[in-house]
């Protein structure tokens, strides 16, 4: 299939890119969404469709840079000692939280490819799905509370650690990292608004980093995935992930910002139990090899 023609390629590149565009930014696992798709309609084996799905990432890395481009150039000023307290804070959280994530990525990296597909990508994510609807009351639950939301500013160096550690279990590939990442920063006690803006800012690194461990660690895989799909299918891919991406982050940053916020993370909690339904029914008919 090295020489797909061009319907194939359009056809497989805009759906891969899609399931990855939109499935980053919700709680559903965008790994799960793109091992399922790419196994089950495009033959890659369970090892392959996982690392096609971290190399992804960078499309929606690209996203998330053209949104906090402002954010981003306050800590790039912070790193060679010319921002202000913003930047220093925003710093801070991204050098912690990625250190954390960094460390357990890469120890459950080298060793997914021995989980029995159906069980890695279905059970997480009922259980995360379960954790955001009671986020969803706990959400609803604070509002009558006197005390007010957490921003940035307000988290403690244990605050960080816990986020880290949560964005840190995305790498198995039956976790969201939208997820977990806002799941825990509600569970803290963050502003909606701020939790989702703070995970997606935190997705910059590390997707970076999930795209590095892929290119060192997998040179053969990336080679056998390529071959099977080609390279304008995943050129596709990212390019239509980078744009759906764009759009997705607008979306649920617009809706986190109102009060149907609740309504919000109960309707991610039933997609994420979903996802989790559907990886324990399609994951037995993956391919380990």
């Amino acid at each position: 299939m090295a020489n797909v023609d061009l319907t194939f390629a359009l056809a497989a590149g805009i759906t891969l890119g899609v399931v990855q565009g939109v499935s980053e930014w919700l709680p559903v696992s965008s790994k799960t969404q793109v091992i399922i798709v790419s196994t089950l309609l495009f033959g890659l084996t369970f090892s392959q469709g996982y690392t096609l799905g971290l190399f992804l990432e960078f499309g929606t890395f690209f996203a998330a840079v053209l949104y906090f481009r402002r954010e981003l150039v306050l800590v790039f000023k912070a790193i060679v000692g010319k921002g202000g307290p913003g930047g220093r804070l925003m710093l801070k959280y991204l050098l912690v939280i990625t250190v954390i994530t960094g460390v357990m990525g890469i120890a459950i990296y080298k060793g997914v490819e021995s989980l029995n597909p159906g069980s890695a990508v279905g059970l997480p994510m009922i259980v995360l799905g379960v954790v955001l609807i009671a986020d969803g009351l706990f959400i609803r639950y604070s509002r009558s509370r006197v005390r007010p939301p957490k921003s940035l500013q307000d988290m403690s160096l244990r605050d960080l650690i816990l986020i880290g550690f949560a964005q840190g279990l995305s790498a198995f590939p039956g976790v969201s990292r939208s997820g977990t990442t806002v799941s825990m920063m509600l569970v803290l006690g963050t502003d909606p608004k701020e939790a989702f803006r703070l995970s997606f800012l935190a997705l910059i690194p590390a997707s970076v980093g999930a795209t590095l461990v892929t290119l060192l660690f997998s040179h053969s895989t990336i080679a056998t995935g390529t071959g099977v799909l080609s390279l304008p299918v995943i050129t596709i891919a990212l390019v239509v992930t980078f744009v759906v991406g764009s759009l997705m982050i607008r979306w649920l940053l617009r809706v986190a910002a109102h009060e149907n916020i609740v309504t919000l993370v109960f309707i991610l909690g039933a997609l994420a139990i979903l996802s989790g339904v559907l990886g324990l029914i399609f994951g037995s008919s993956i391919r380990l090899e």
